[in-house]
């Protein structure tokens, strides 16, 4: 499922690193309006989970996931998921609008929860399950895949955890995917369903921000977005933008878009500059333009010189063993949950605060 033309069904695949023995983990996948599913369930298996249901109202969708995964249970319903006192986690990728309800249904049935990105589309949601956390002791975390699931990505938070370029000064964040219109589904266009560019991809931009800087909170100072090419889709944003301001002092710019052309031998040109006071890093996450096709590089500068490093297949993708492992042991150390709600809220509140710079019709 690793197609790197088509964002909307990227799954990257890693090597399997077990952290459990076998049966020791049980999750189902629903709610299969997004290929990030499939994502969210290689990660989960790879670490030694063992992906025992699937549940979709559309059968194509059930049956196209079952050519993935074969030795998956289809449910004849959600509930009966939700019923199973096996299942410790349910990943799901449902339209965004209703990716809080479910998550409330499955705290409320003691499970944890694991969506993909954007987790919310309003700030009322976002409460509900602040709420449901405090309530239940469950998990919602969050599937922000353009860190967890790019090896470049999770190598560059370790560097700056080390201190190799000094203190944080600022984090660029660049999100370009193509749209290929002809594949998107009717609730893609729909403003109240996807919640606006700042909400859907640009959450994986705020939560990189927060991950780098080590900034816990942030302003935001200014936001924009626009429609410039696609005025037969009037409540659509192919263009977004936005520059924070966290509580430590760090700067933020990011910029998110649906201009990617055809050109390009990927999904996006996804790029990060992490400035420091004694260096930078620059992410160069799915392809290095004009020279090689291969993603996952790494650009290091600092005061002994420069360095650029390849490092897919060394890596490997950590979180989702840390996940298994925190869902078990009821520890942080994938992610905290104050982290993925900030995330989410920073993205809604950008998304609410953005000027419009381009008419949307």
């Amino acid at each position: 499922m690793a197609q790197k033309s088509d964002g909307m069904n990227y799954a990257p695949q890693g090597k399997p690193r077990p952290v459990v023995k076998p049966g020791e983990f049980v999750f189902a996948a629903a709610f299969l309006e997004h290929g990030h599913i499939y994502g969210q369930c290689n990660g989960l298996s790879e670490a030694g989970g063992l992906l025992k249901w699937v549940y979709d109202p559309d059968p194509a969708k059930v049956t196209a996931f079952r050519k993935a995964y074969p030795t998956v249970t289809v449910a004849r319903s959600f509930d009966e998921i939700l019923a199973d006192p096996d299942v410790h986690l349910v990943a799901a990728a449902a339209v965004p609008c209703d990716r809080g309800p479910i998550g409330l249904k499955v705290m409320a049935a003691g499970k944890d929860y694991f969506t993909d990105k954007t987790p919310f589309t309003t700030l009322d949601q976002l409460a509900a399950a602040r709420t449901a956390v405090a309530a239940t002791g469950r998990k919602y975390m969050v599937y922000f895949s353009e860190r967890l699931h790019v090896e470049c990505a999770m190598h560059a938070g370790d560097l700056v955890q080390a201190g190799a370029i000094g203190r944080v000064v600022q984090v660029l964040g660049l999100g370009p995917h193509r749209l290929s219109k002809p594949s998107r589904p009717a609730w893609f266009w729909e403003r109240a369903k996807y919640g606006g560019i700042l909400c859907d991809i640009g959450s994986h931009q705020f939560e990189q921000f927060l991950h780098y800087s080590g900034a816990t909170d942030a302003t935001v100072v200014n936001a924009a977005v626009g429609n410039f090419a696609n005025p037969d889709h009037p409540e659509f944003e192919d263009f977004g933008e936005a520059s924070l301001v966290g509580d430590n002092g760090t700067s933020n710019y990011i910029r998110v878009d649906w201009f990617t052309p055809d050109g390009l031998r990927t999904w996006g040109d996804g790029r990060t500059v992490i400035l420091g006071t004694k260096g930078y890093i620059e992410l160069r996450k799915y392809v290095d333009v004009g020279r090689d096709a291969a993603g996952d590089n790494l650009v290091l500068v600092d005061g002994k010189g420069e360095q650029f490093i390849n490092v897919a297949g060394k890596v490997g993708f950590r979180f989702f063993g840390e996940l298994i492992l925190d869902c078990l042991n009821r520890t942080e150390k994938a992610m905290t949950q104050a982290h993925a709600f900030k995330a989410a809220e920073l993205c809604l509140k950008a998304q609410a605060a953005a000027r419009v710079i381009a008419p949307r019709a």
